[in-house]
């Protein structure tokens, strides 16, 4: 809350869209957010051409917009950048093995606990999503921040997680109250501004790398050897200057390492305590898609049919569990809301996270229920409920591309996974500008059986065991499966 500002909620999905799908002539969706970050970059002209993409209003946040999201909201770009993240996710489910393996050493159990997933899957999103492609997609470098190296806590994807999470949980405190550090730099602005140093630092670093190699990554575009990243995309743009290239970088490393996480864990924690239902209806679908995680890739024309489940587990995490509260605007005209006049200028907030959760709008509105979502099942829903990127022009520039990484992380997961809440119930959320799980994502992981070895043990009609420890040897030398020393007995179905 600001003094002198008058601030209206609302919950009628039908007064949501009388704000939202305004079309005034000549005016753009404007909203009141990241005002500490709107001075910290108009007091660096030198660094920033505009505040960028996150606090900017009206033409001038067109300006930017309408050039930066050719790169990121298009379906056919959003599906170039595929095969590098369904790649490095491949490479993270690997990085689970290792757990089972140590514990195995000093248990009998064929599973392991994982205490707080969060920073793995932050570190994930780091390396194939978010800076996926900020780093990797959009620079076209990879962090590598599962090595050893980038776990230290002074390591650039460390820092870079930190001063993320710093600054999104300055922008509230920061947005309320006096605004005193418009006139000196308070504790949260000090924050703010220290944690927008590094990752300037940061961005500024990756742009010029792509600018010093700029006409030798064109070579090789031109001979087959490399594919355009966002940024190549930005550099050829003639209506973007560097100063937009630079602030676009920070927007995306902001915006990125953290929003994909927490909805992730919350899809996770969802499909933890429905393991027999919704978590066993993906799994046989993410097994139609991978029949071997090992040798199969998710292309994007199975992300647009055949993973039709996949897609409403998402959305109906994001029903329950939405990256934020609800869609802020400023009124560009007077409007009648719920029976009364709001005036222009009034300051809007939907809470679009509480009507999701009324019975008035969903059947069982509390319950985790997919289903909901599924063509052959699907219920009626106002299309202004469920709205976890925001709507309109305005909505995020990277949604495609954010639910495209969730997707591929959910399908491999539980291709690889069953898993088990080990946590509190039920977990809540707790909001720092974007909405957070309230307490360390605790998940107990079962690697699933491999059906190739389960053939063997059950089809062939093998007359010994010793026939089929013989040729699950023979599978082991072609296919480079692992098995223990001994597989007599229970211990014939091996893992992923």
């Amino acid at each position: 809350m600001v003094p002198g500002q008058d601030i209206v909620w609302l919950y009628d999905p039908d007064d949501i869209a009388t704000v939202l799908d305004d079309r005034t002539p000549g005016m753009y969706p404007s909203r009141r957010s990241h005002t500490a970050l709107e001075k910290y970059r108009k007091d660096r002209p030198n660094v920033y051409r505009t505040a960028g993409l996150l606090p900017t209003n009206g033409l001038e946040w067109w300006k930017i917009r309408s050039e930066l999201q050719k790169g990121l909201s298009s379906p056919q770009n959003v599906r170039n950048f595929l095969p590098a993240t369904d790649k490095i996710t491949k490479e993270f489910i690997g990085r689970l093995k290792p757990n089972l393996e140590a514990e195995s050493q000093s248990s009998s159990t064929n599973s392991f606990l994982i205490e707080d997933v969060m920073p793995l899957i932050s570190r994930l999103n780091l390396e194939c999503m978010d800076i996926s492609v900020i780093c990797l997609l959009a620079f076209d470098v990879r962090l590598d921040s599962f090595s050893e190296e980038q776990l230290l806590p002074n390591s650039i994807s460390s820092r870079l997680m930190e001063s993320a999470e710093t600054t999104n949980s300055c922008i509230l405190p920061t947005d309320q109250g006096f605004q005193l550090w418009r006139y000196f730099e308070t504790p949260a602005y000090r924050r703010l501004r220290k944690a927008q140093e590094f990752m300037e630092k940061t961005a500024v670093e990756l742009v010029s790398q792509k600018l010093l190699y700029f006409n030798e990554d064109q070579q090789r575009l031109a001979s087959g050897e490399h594919s355009k990243s966002l940024m190549e995309e930005y550099l050829r743009n003639p209506n973007l200057e560097l100063n937009d290239i630079i602030g676009m970088a920070s927007d995306l490393l902001l915006a990125g390492v953290h929003t994909t996480s927490y909805s992730t864990s919350f899809a996770l924690y969802h499909l933890a305590l429905n393991g027999s239902t919704a978590q066993e209806r993906l799994y046989r679908e993410a097994k139609k898609i991978l029949p071997d995680p090992r040798e199969n890739r998710i292309g994007a024309a199975v992300l647009g049919s055949e993973a039709s489940y996949c897609r409403a587990v998402l959305k109906e995490t994001l029903r329950l569990n939405p990256i934020s509260i609800g869609v802020g605007r400023i009124l560009n005209r007077d409007h009648v809301l719920g029976g009364y006049q709001v005036p222009r200028g009034t300051v809007i907030v939907t809470q679009n996270m509480i009507s999701c959760r009324q019975e008035t709008y969903f059947r069982e509105p509390l319950r985790f229920l997919p289903e909901r979502w599924m063509r052959e099942t699907k219920e009626p829903t106002h299309p202004h409920l469920v709205l976890p990127f925001g709507h309109g022009m305005r909505s995020c520039i990277a949604r495609r591309l954010a639910e495209q990484s969730m997707l591929v992380l959910l399908l491999r997961l539980i291709r690889s996974f069953e898993i088990e809440w080990a946590g509190s119930v039920p977990m809540d959320v707790k909001t720092k500008l974007i909405n957070q799980p309230d307490q360390p994502i605790r998940l107990r992981f079962k690697p699933r059986p491999v059906e190739l070895l389960e053939g063997i043990a059950h089809n062939t009609g093998a007359s010994s065991m010793r026939e089929a420890n013989a040729e699950l040897r023979q599978m082991q030398m072609i296919y480079g499966i692992l098995l223990p020393g001994n597989t007599a007995g229970g211990s014939i179905n091996q893992y992923l």
